[in-house]
């Protein structure tokens, strides 16, 4: 066993830790939470949070306590925002694996690691420095600390001390008090719907479910008033006021560029989460437990497997269907489905090789896998013809801007693209021939393969059509004293990477109308898309320095 967990650590440094800095943080969520972290170190403030050094309310402050740490030990660069979900990603391979082993067996534990390294958005997402990887974290394992205590509730009948019959249920609350510090009161809506559900599936009876709840809830209350409520009592209502009218906002309106139709969710978790997804299909509903597994497996660890499974089911769509109602669509707001697709996947497999149980899942895995692996291999081809994609964006000026950057593409970094068509063929062998362990082998270890060669690979050469041009522009400023304001589109890069400091003047000095009919008394550049100037070539002082790849850049000289 202490092997496993040497290899699981050694395996998770191999595949999350390298290459975090190998291309610039994306806007907008990855800057803007390291931005906040980086304006955390500069002004000493690591109580409140800011954006452009005004309080920014729409995230507690866990997530970038964790980043700031990292800036403070490693530096202000990528490769440090990026670091704590590096280390979710290890916390994520030893937590799964020792569940998987107490509820089935090592293999099973191995099955559920190997399902987090080899799906597509769950390695991903490591690999990032976006809040959501904990997040989900926090929340799952809140979530099985309540479990864990009503299994232990039911089963141990000898006598117990106060910690040693509630320290679940007391941990579970206090990991989903963090899940709120990390990202706010979703965390503790979403638990609480997966325990009212499960509890109605049992018609609400359950000895001890209720005040269960309570205490739970008090703990998880209790951890998140660390924060919530010292905010309150030293700045008073406000901060906290505008946080929870911005969360109440988010779920009821569509964020600008974020909508998208009601099934988009189930298109991310099926696609994104390949190839565990496909495995997953077949245990997303009812009890798929067999009878040799029954009869074959100690009673007490079966109900909890069983059990176990019921309530994945029940996160599974909870998470799917709140977050298809919730207007605004983005593609991590669903990743705490990862934890349950993954398991229930690994479930598949597990009943697979164990008990010689074969869904019927071919299809789907060689569309699913087929298909991204041709578009993936054929990027260095489109690259190297862009006349080919140009006509489908002909209505779009700036992405046909974008696509004049000098991206040099080459024919060997389709390779993970080949990489997946050919695992994803393989794998559909080893499953015809009923070889589930080396079918979940092939499998997982393409996948894994596959994300890091597209992000080493691929998400450079995409970066360089997005935003490079941009991002160049700001760090070549961020030694000069001067204000920097994009126009007409919204961002947070000019902030982190032109290294802006606090004003040490007037603090509206950089708002727009200030900087247009203003006195700033410094250079002032402005940057604007190609096809929303917003009027910057007939400002009075204003003039264009240049155009590259869709963005244009003006600097507006002191009088």
């Amino acid at each position: 066993m202490r092997r496993d967990y040497l290899l699981l650590i050694g395996l998770g440094l191999l595949l999350f830790f390298p290459f975090l800095g190998a291309v610039h943080l994306f806007d907008w969520d990855e800057i803007n939470f390291a931005e906040c972290s980086r304006e955390m170190l500069l002004t000493g403030d690591w109580f409140r949070p800011q954006i452009d050094f005004e309080p920014f309310w729409e995230k507690p402050p866990f997530f970038l306590w964790m980043q700031a740490l990292s800036m403070k030990m490693f530096g202000v660069n990528e490769w440090a925002a990026r670091l704590p979900n590096a280390l979710c990603g290890l916390a994520t391979l030893l937590l799964v694996y020792r569940l998987g082993t107490r509820l089935h067996d090592r293999l099973f534990g191995w099955l559920w690691a190997l399902a987090w390294m080899g799906s597509i958005l769950p390695h991903m997402y490591f690999k990032s420095g976006i809040i959501d990887p904990w997040f989900n974290f926090f929340i799952f394992c809140g979530l099985y600390g309540f479990i864990e205590f009503r299994w232990q509730f039911f089963c141990v009948k000898t006598p117990r001390s106060f910690w040693a019959k509630y320290k679940y249920l007391l941990t579970g609350g206090v990991m989903l008090g963090l899940g709120i510090l990390t990202k706010g009161p979703t965390a503790y809506l979403i638990v609480m719907l997966v325990l009212v559900l499960y509890w109605a599936r049992y018609r609400f009876k359950g000895r001890g479910y209720l005040k269960h709840m309570v205490i739970f809830s008090l703990a998880a209350s209790l951890a998140a008033l660390a924060w919530f409520g010292l905010e309150v009592l030293i700045h008073g209502p406000w901060f906290v006021q505008e946080f929870i009218t911005y969360q109440i906002r988010l779920f009821t309106t569509q964020d600008a560029g974020h909508g998208g139709f009601f099934g988009y969710h189930a298109v991310v978790l099926l696609l994104g989460c390949f190839p565990v997804s496909v495995f997953a299909v077949p245990n997303l509903w009812g009890d798929r437990q067999s009878e040799d597994e029954m009869l074959e497996s100690d009673t007490l660890a079966s109900c909890e497997r069983s059990d176990f499974g019921t309530w994945m089911q029940i996160l599974f769509w909870v998470v799917l269907v709140l977050f298809s109602i919730v207007q605004t669509k983005i593609v991590h707001y669903s990743s705490l489905c990862y934890f349950p697709l993954t398991y229930l996947g690994s479930v598949t497999l597990w009943r697979a090789i164990r008990w010689n149980v074969y869904p019927k899942v071919s299809g789907i895995l060689l569309a699913i896998g087929i298909l991204p692996g041709i578009a993936v291999a054929a990027l260095p081809y489109l690259g190297q013809h862009l006349d080919l994609i140009k006509p489908l964006f002909a209505k779009d000026p700036f992405a046909i801007a974008n696509l004049e950057a000098g991206v040099v593409w080459k024919a060997w970094q389709g390779l993970p693209g080949v990489l997946l068509i050919l695992s994803t063929l393989a794998a559909l062998y080893f499953w015809w021939k009923k070889k589930g362990w080396m079918t979940a082998q092939v499998a997982f270890v393409g996948g894994a393969a596959f994300t890091s060669m597209t992000l080493l690979f691929i998400v450079c050469n995409i970066e360089g059509y997005s935003q490079r041009a941009a991002i160049e522009f700001y760090e070549s400023k961020s030694t000069e004293d001067c204000f920097i304001k994009p126009v007409g589109f919204k961002s947070y890069a000019h902030l982190y990477y032109s290294c802006k400091r606090p004003l040490t003047g007037d603090v509206h000095i950089d708002d727009m109308d200030s900087l247009v009919h203003g006195h700033p008394g410094r250079n002032v550049y402005f940057v604007a898309k190609v096809n929303r100037l917003e009027g910057l070539p007939e400002m009075p002082g204003c003039h264009e320095l240049y155009r590259k790849n869709g963005f244009v850049f003006f600097e507006k000289k002191p009088r």
